[in-house]
């Protein structure tokens, strides 16, 4: 027990001394008294450690106690920073590239449930009819109420052709729904349409940033360009997001050179940046349009805050999700990972976008129905008792299929009136 301890202390002074380093100066009272408080922290931390391998009932693997440890820690920082084991970092790698199997859901734990940001374009998601803001409240008949995000994204991954049962409380329409999704293989293409739509109104969908999206985009971009397109419509609908390089990548085609895309902030004033536009490959300035909605996050994000203050183009449709943080994947040397929050983004007017989203310039709401807003405890009791879940939701899909996409109408209508202006 003794030697036990002895080397949980060793253990301590050396994550004591990792913490410290690095740091901005700070007054010797206040560093002390921060240090001080550090220490007895660990210390009861690994004398924690200790009881638990002397005292359990069965033998302690310490890897799995110390694995634990860390998803706790990373928890409970905020919704986004994770600890990632070597298969959870091994997927991760795979998700950036666009290609990975499960049904296709970008997912985050908003007030303690875990909440669709969107479906990804093209995936048995979106086909089976889920949406942004959707609250899954079970996994195969499951309750989500205290699961990990990773335990639920791992959950949602198998092989393709499998199905699994997600249980949703949809708050717009005040129900809860249950929707089998088949798994597949999930290849995601950053551009998901590129056509000319009215006129020589040039209309994008982008899906997700990835590492080719910039590429891909250029491309779409020269294609319209030679079929004579003289105004665009950038769908940004639905896009969770993805890499900030792509996100910069993107914003300088449409914004001059050394105009702000977008500044981080970090702990450490040290540690801000601020970026610009290198002016590279940028089109002319003719009318711009960008389509957001509630499933519009991170570096679409930024993308949307950068033409709206950069007053390049108008943003048009429903305020945005709000994740603007930046997480940074810090290896470890077993091949695991830290996924840590160590930013935040501020638009170029140097607004927050975490948890404020972007208001778009011209607010059109797509959906008709409001929901009232519901308490985790309020959604999980209801599901639990089985209330109002509907098991067909075959009706409601058919009706969303056939319906008007009036926000891209108002954006086709805007983009005339300011033509005719123009003249």
């Amino acid at each position: 027990m003794k030697r036990i301890k002895i080397i949980f202390f060793v253990i301590a002074v050396m994550l004591i001394a990792s913490l410290t380093m690095g740091r901005p100066e700070a007054p010797k009272e206040t560093k002390l008294q921060s240090k001080d408080d550090l220490y007895n922290q660990v210390e009861l931390f690994s004398d924690a450690i200790s009881v638990i391998r002397s005292e359990y009932v069965n033998e302690v693997d310490s890897k799995k106690v110390i694995y634990g440890a860390l998803r706790g820690m990373l928890s409970s920082l905020d919704d986004f920073s994770q600890f990632l084991d070597q298969d959870e970092y091994k997927e991760l790698a795979s998700e950036a590239k666009g290609e990975f199997g499960g049904i296709g859901v970008e997912i985050t734990l908003k007030d303690g449930i875990i909440t669709v940001i969107t479906p990804m374009a093209g995936t048995p998601a979106e086909s089976a009819g889920i949406k942004p803001g959707d609250k899954i409240v079970r996994i195969n008949g499951k309750t989500t109420k205290d699961v990990r995000l990773s335990d639920a994204v791992k959950i949602m991954r198998g092989e393709p052709g499998t199905q699994l049962t997600l249980t949703v409380w949809r708050e717009k329409e005040e129900r809860v729904l249950d929707i089998p999704i088949k798994r597949a293989k999930i290849n995601i293409e950053s551009i998901k349409d590129a056509r000319l739509i009215e006129g020589k109104i040039g209309y994008i969908r982008l899906v997700e940033f990835q590492e080719k999206c910039a590429r891909e985009l250029e491309a779409a971009l020269k294609k319209l360009e030679g079929e004579g397109m003289d105004s665009l419509v950038l769908d940004l609908r639905n896009n969770p997001g993805g890499l900030l390089d792509s996100a910069i990548d993107v914003s300088e085609k449409f914004i001059p050179k050394d105009e702000i895309i977008v500044s981080t902030k970090s702990r450490s004033p040290d540690q801000n940046a601020v970026y610009r536009s290198k002016g590279v490959l940028t089109h002319p300035g003719y009318p711009l349009i960008v389509l957001v909605n509630e499933g519009s996050a991170s570096a679409a994000e930024i993308v949307a805050g950068a033409i709206q203050d950069n007053k390049r183009g108008v943003i048009l449709g429903t305020k945005t999700f709000g994740k603007g943080s930046i997480q940074t994947v810090i290896p470890l040397k077993d091949n695991s990972a830290l996924r840590l929050t160590t930013a935040s983004y501020l638009t170029p007017s140097g607004r927050s976008i975490s948890n404020q989203g972007v208001v778009p310039d011209v607010i059109v709401d797509r959906e008709e129905l409001g929901g009232r807003k519901r308490s985790s405890s309020d959604i999980f009791d209801d599901v639990d008792d089985d209330k109002e879940i509907k098991k067909d939701i075959k009706v409601s899909k058919q009706k969303e299929a056939v319906a008007r996409d009036n926000q891209l109408e108002r954006a086709i209508d805007l983009i005339k009136a300011i033509k005719v202006y123009r003249k």
